[in-house]
């Protein structure tokens, strides 16, 4: 049998409600005595157990609280489940890289390299070229591919080359990046923070990596602070509003699970000069 009771003030009740069958027995009294019983019978089973969910929801809403033995953990509401934590959709498509769009990709960036430091607009047309190439191997590693290893390194160096050597701009080099395996990212950022005369972003988009501690979340920011809205091919200030708005609460998690904060992250990372990824370093926190 379930018992409630009510203490509070000079109050000390109990309630006992039990169905047997068609009928509705309820004991009530002063805690400490046997209390007075009533009982009420009704056409049916259903009608007497509507009668006592009823006569049970009014004592909880009254204030009384019920102590039968256990039924504090039936009782008791389950806790929220806790919210699964949305994952970052996949970069790239998957797929099975095939011998033919393997050569397609290793063709298309060794173009790419043989027209650094002609017109931009060539340099651009190469780049797209070589990520739509690379987008159809599935986001493979390059470094496991003989096809791709070489020329794709070589272009990751020429991040951080001299001018008058043909520089691969770095927006261009993490748009390729951005198609393959996090690895790739990784290791290119090794070479930009270890190159004596690297490009001032690059050297920034690799030190936030490194100080973020998580590499896909980085190459994802990279993506962002390098991209430059209104270039042709560039998404709007509105997409950029978009794509940030969506990564933002992984990062801020991330900093939050390290003990730090988004402010002071952005903060700490130097834009050593360049004025475009300081005022993206800026809408970060906005």
């Amino acid at each position: 049998m379930r018992r409630f009771e009510f203490v509070e003030g000079t109050s000390s009740k109990f309630w006992e409600p039990e169905l047997k069958g068609n009928t509705f027995i309820v004991t009530f009294g002063r805690i400490g005595t046997a209390g007075q019983r009533r009982e009420k019978a009704f056409p049916d089973e259903a009608s007497a157990r509507k009668e006592y969910e009823k006569k049970v929801a009014e004592k909880q809403r009254e204030g009384y609280r019920e102590v039968t033995e256990g039924a504090a953990a039936e009782a008791a509401p389950a806790p929220p489940p806790t919210p699964k934590k949305a994952e970052l959709p996949r970069r790239v498509p998957v797929a099975t890289p095939a011998p033919e769009s393997l050569n397609a990709a290793a063709e298309a960036l060794a173009a790419l390299r043989a027209r650094l430091g002609w017109r931009s607009w060539e340099v651009t047309t190469r780049a797209r070229r070589a990520r739509r190439a690379l987008r159809a191997l599935g986001g493979v590693d390059p470094a496991a591919h003989a096809e791709l290893a070489g020329t794709f390194n070589a272009l990751m160096e020429r991040v951080v080359a001299p001018r008058q050597e043909g520089r691969l701009p770095l927006r261009h080099a993490l748009a390729l990046l951005g198609e393959l395996d996090v690895a790739a990212f990784v290791r290119a950022t090794e070479v930009w923070l270890g190159a004596p005369s690297a490009a001032p972003a690059a050297t920034a988009v690799a030190r936030q990596a490194s100080a973020l501690g998580q590499p896909e979340l980085a190459l994802r920011l990279g993506l962002l602070l390098a991209e430059r809205p209104g270039a042709a091919g560039a998404p709007s200030e509105e997409g950029w509003s978009k794509r940030w708005k969506f990564l933002r609460p992984h990062v801020e998690e991330h900093l939050t699970s390290k003990g730090g904060s988004l402010a002071a992250w952005a903060q700490s990372v130097d834009a050593a000069g360049d004025a475009h990824l300081a005022k993206r370093l800026s809408r970060l926190e906005a």
